[in-house]
């Protein structure tokens, strides 16, 4: 599978609401830069299936909608809006937030991201 297709298939999965499909997708080494409205976080495999964890217990669906993806060799940019679904009301979709991220892939897992985000 090429880097492209595993961003993909990361992002159309339920792993950013189910830990043990996160855990699919990510290298025991993996470091996340996030820059977000809130300020800057580094991540690593324990943070990152933790989140996975807490946004499970307050969501019930996850979708993210793509409109850019480019790939060359091993990294992998995409821009795209994550949309969720409230415990508290199930039948709304509702725009959590704006990503941009970059993704290195080693060994056909997500190894290192640089991602930036803004809440809708």
């Amino acid at each position: 599978m090429s880097p492209k297709e595993i961003v993909q298939k990361f992002y159309k999965s339920d792993a950013l609401i189910d830990r043990d499909v996160m855990q699919e997708y990510l290298h025991p080494e993996i470091i996340l830069d996030w820059n977000s409205s809130k300020g800057f976080i580094q991540m690593n495999y324990d943070s990152i299936l933790n989140l996975s964890q807490e946004l499970s217990k307050a969501y019930v669906r996850s979708k993210v909608r793509i409109s850019h993806i480019i790939a060359e060799n091993d990294l992998v940019s995409l821009r795209y809006s994550h949309f969720v679904k409230t415990i508290e009301n199930p039948r709304e979709e509702m725009l959590l937030a704006h990503f941009i991220v970059i993704w290195q892939i080693k060994d056909n897992k997500l190894f290192k991201g640089y991602q930036m985000s803004q809440i809708s």
